[in-house]
């Protein structure tokens, strides 16, 4: 059987993509993420899970489910929403055709602990536009970050609270997570740069 760094890279995916986690890594780092949040709060009586789209939305469902498991009598459901930063973007004069998308919030964030949960930290400018956008919803006792990747490379002054791998990148490499709710697959890759490919700003 050959290794995942050296299979043959899928539909989309570059070749000489380097596999940095794979299912069970970023399994695992989940549920460390899962209780390291259950023991900073005391709990999850109080917590708000709020996914910032794409993958950040799947990321914070499991991380509910987890969540969940441990601490009896939450529903999972009650504990997650989604996040739309679009209209919040620093760069939106730069890219003014996105789509909108939805926030869906359990709730109220009023008095709450919110979680918001990212794929991948890398400049920072992403959380910047999602702080923006909680304080339009209301006043949260507290904001916290998790991230399954902190590659590094902060433009802002912004750190995780949670974060599953830090992971050492230069500035020209992609860091690309897929997940089986969206992509087939769980895995971390880091590809190789590319002329012309952009980076995301999280």
């Amino acid at each position: 059987m050959s290794s995942p760094s050296s299979r043959t890279p899928a539909s989309g995916e570059a070749s000489g993509a380097r596999v940095v986690l794979g299912e069970a890594e970023i399994a695992r780092a989940l549920t460390r993420i899962a209780h390291e949040i259950l023991e900073r709060n005391k709990g999850g009586q109080d917590l708000v899970l709020l996914g910032i789209p794409t993958r950040g939305v799947p990321l914070a469902h499991r991380l509910a489910a987890r969540i969940a498991e441990v601490e009896g009598g939450l529903d999972p459901r009650a504990l997650v929403g989604s996040l739309d930063i679009t209209m919040y973007r620093d760069d939106l004069h730069h890219h003014p055709t996105r789509a909108i998308g939805t926030t869906d919030v359990p709730g109220t964030v009023d008095g709450k602990v919110v979680v918001l949960v990212d794929d991948v930290l890398f400049s920072g400018r992403t959380i910047r536009a999602a702080l923006d956008a909680i304080s339009d919803l209301g006043r949260p006792r507290a904001v916290q970050l998790a991230a399954l990747v902190d590659r590094g490379h902060r433009e802002l002054p912004i750190r995780a609270d949670y974060v599953g791998k830090n992971l050492p990148t230069s500035q020209t490499e992609r860091v690309r997570v897929l997940l089986a709710e969206g992509d087939g697959r769980d895995a971390v890759l880091i590809e190789a740069p590319v002329a012309g490919a952009g980076e995301g700003d999280a």
